[in-house]
């Protein structure tokens, strides 16, 4: 595969002033595109790990870390992948590591990578792939984690040739695997209400928004990430039916990656290029004018790595990091609410230190999705008695909201 790896070619000018504007000139280098999951066999994940005693200790590591840039071109410039970082790390029974070290090998062979003389170090063009087998994983001696006898694992690397990814970066997963499972809250019982003129009482507040308002702007939904990179097993309806995928021998991310690297890491791209590509939305044009309003104040508070904010004149608080666990929010003193928009869970416990401010905590969620043209409940994780809930998306309650106060006078 030939890197850089084109993405978006032919850029137009205003799409050049986009990239130089909010991907390049912005608060945080969003040309960087990066996602840790790490998916262990535990009591408190029986439902989803399959999990029955204590010899089931599988684990899958998963990071992945891509920079795009501008590539020059005969016409105009592309937007290209320049530098690509995929680790997998497989932890399981060796007969199981065994057999997943041959499929990754096979793979190699079959998708015509070349070996080095030392047999850990694989090529093809301008990739590269390392494979470390482990008896006792280096991490888990320091972690002190203690595995059932004849666990091993498997790490695969692989990269563009001429990128290393520096220390902090291939230790950024195994940090995230050391704060442990996220507990979710207990839900208490909301209030529903029809529309958002409640926050008349409560201004001026702030926002939250999560990948509701990315989705009505044509981004796919997060869960399409965890069918590129096999995170889950969606074979069923509901969420609490998806169960993690840990045996190597029903992962096959690696084999599709080493098989056909060009095609598959048009998937891996994907969503980047979706981001790149979609424009605000009538919901975020209703924040820009509550904001201009004098309703809506400090920036938003965002779990969303697409720039629609930002592209919409707002100023973005980015809380979707890795290097902080709980991520400190900019709150305005005076603000009586936080309107939560299209987020499914408090992952950053936003809305719990708002609650902690005296802050009515205020949700625009349908409680559910579309797809394949029937509707499927998703519900809110957790709000709270005192909380309200409006079923609506937010392209209908945002501009609504607008309205609503504009006819109150505000």
């Amino acid at each position: 595969m030939d890197i850089p790896y084109i993405v978006i070619d032919q850029l137009t000018p205003l799409q050049q002033r986009k990239w130089g504007t909010h991907f390049c000139g912005a608060d945080r280098p969003r040309y960087i595109e990066e996602g840790i999951w790490r998916r262990t066999q535990e009591q408190a994940t029986a439902a989803q790990s399959g999990w029955t005693g204590e010899k089931d200790a599988r684990r899958r590591v998963l990071h992945y870390r891509y920079r795009y840039g501008l590539v020059p071109t005969t016409a105009a410039p592309a937007i290209g992948l320049t530098d690509l970082y995929l680790f997998h790390s497989a932890t399981a029974p060796g007969d199981e590591i065994a057999a997943h070290e041959d499929t990754v090998r096979a793979a190699l062979l079959t998708g015509g990578w070349r070996p080095a003389p030392i047999g850990t170090q694989w090529t093809r063009r301008d990739l590269r792939c390392v494979l470390t087998l482990h008896d006792v994983h280096p991490q888990d001696v320091v972690a002190g984690r203690t595995l059932p006898e004849g666990y091993r694992t498997l790490d695969v690397q692989i990269t563009s040739a001429d990128y290393t990814p520096p220390p902090v970066v291939r230790q950024r997963p195994w940090d995230v695997l050391a704060t442990g499972i996220r507990v979710k809250s207990r839900p208490g019982t909301p209030t529903m209400i029809p529309d958002l003129s409640v926050l008349a009482d409560h201004l001026p507040f702030q926002v939250e928004i999560g990948c509701g308002t990315s989705v009505e702007a044509g981004i796919p939904p997060l869960h399409r990430l965890h069918e590129v990179y096999r995170v889950t097993d969606r074979q069923g309806d509901e969420p609490r039916e998806h169960r993690f995928t840990l045996s190597p021998a029903s992962d096959p991310l690696l084999r599709e990656v080493l098989t056909e690297p060009e095609e598959k890491t048009g998937e891996f791209t994907e969503m980047f290029k979706a981001c790149f590509l979609a424009e605000p939305t009538p919901a975020m044009h209703a924040l820009k004018a509550l904001q201009d309003a004098g309703h809506l104040v400090g920036p938003v508070i965002t779990n969303n790595f697409d720039v629609l904010a930002a592209r919409a004149g707002l100023r973005e608080c980015f809380m979707r990091r890795y290097d902080q666990a709980v991520p400190d929010v900019e709150w305005v003193e005076g603000a009586k609410a936080l309107l939560v928009v299209g987020l499914h869970a408090d992952r950053r416990r936003v809305q719990a230190r708002a609650r902690e401010r005296g802050m009515r905590v205020v949700y625009l969620d349908p409680e559910g999705f579309w797809h394949d043209g029937t509707f499927r409940p998703y519900p809110l994780e957790a709000p709270q008695d005192g909380d309200l809930v409006c079923r609506k998306p937010a392209a209908e309650g945002l501009p609504e909201l607008v309205t609503l106060l504009a006819e109150n006078g505000r």
